[in-house]
């Protein structure tokens, strides 16, 4: 009988392609080591890459016997491909499950890093919750000022980026609804699709402008199935009026 595999999870504390990746990992009964990069010392991007690649900054990745993986749904095939039981793109459905999981980490992934710091720009005070506690005293505050600014710097964030991710996202809330009415997503056995995707809504729940656009809809079933956990909340009200789309 050969070896297990030893794999290595190059990871965030608050990355939802991570929680993806860990989801996905669970499910077919992995076995892995967690390795907790620091968050806002700026070395991250430096480490990925050393690892993975020029250019290969963003986390996850994960080390399949010194075999580098990076990015959520490059490493959810490789799973695959490593344990194809139970699977995460099941027959009859294979194809549309790796369509739909493409969709979720090309078009939806971004949104789960952009709104919720975006609107920890306008309630920094809120940044707190994301950690268990509660609103941030003054001087909190202003540590969280500075998290978030360098938190825009990284992630490219704009005011006009943002006023066209909400504008946008009820057209993709309902191409989740679509893919549900499907069965594509949620159905008795996560796939990856239900994991690619249902992570970002999930932490697109935290934010309290947006959480109203999710809620009562399929989408929403989606992202509390498998990822119901996950602290924090902006309050509403962050986002600018005008800029979120009515519920």
């Amino acid at each position: 009988m050969s070896e297990p595999p030893h794999i290595v999870l190059h990871a965030l504390a608050p990355s939802h392609p991570c929680a993806t990746v860990e989801a996905a990992l669970r499910f077919k009964g992995l076995a892995y080591e967690r390795v907790e990069l620091e968050i806002g010392t700026g070395q991250h991007p430096a480490k990925m890459a050393a690892i993975y690649g020029e250019g290969r900054t963003t986390v996850p990745g994960v080390l399949i016997d010194d075999e580098p993986v990076h990015g959520s749904n490059a490493i959810l095939e490789r799973l695959e491909a490593l344990a194809p039981e139970p699977s995460l793109y099941p027959a009859p459905l294979a194809d549309r499950v790796a369509e739909a999981a493409r969709w979720g980490d090309e078009e939806l992934q971004d949104l789960g890093r952009r709104l919720p710091w975006g609107a920890l720009h306008f309630r920094p005070e809120a940044m707190g919750s994301f950690g268990g506690a509660g609103a941030l005293d003054p001087a909190g505050t202003d540590y969280a000022i500075r998290f978030v600014r360098a938190s825009w710097k990284y992630h490219r964030i704009s005011a006009v980026q943002l006023a066209a991710d909400l504008a946008g996202l009820p057209a993709k809330l309902d191409h989740v609804d679509a893919l549900v009415a499907d069965g594509v997503l949620a159905g008795a056995a996560p796939n990856a699709a239900d994991l690619q995707i249902g992570a970002t809504l999930s932490v697109l729940l935290t934010v309290g402008d947006v959480r109203p656009l999710v809620e009562g809809r399929p989408a929403e079933q989606v992202a509390r199935r498998f990822f119901d956990d996950r602290p924090g909340l902006v309050p509403a009200g962050a986002f600018p009026a005008g800029w979120v789309p009515a519920a």
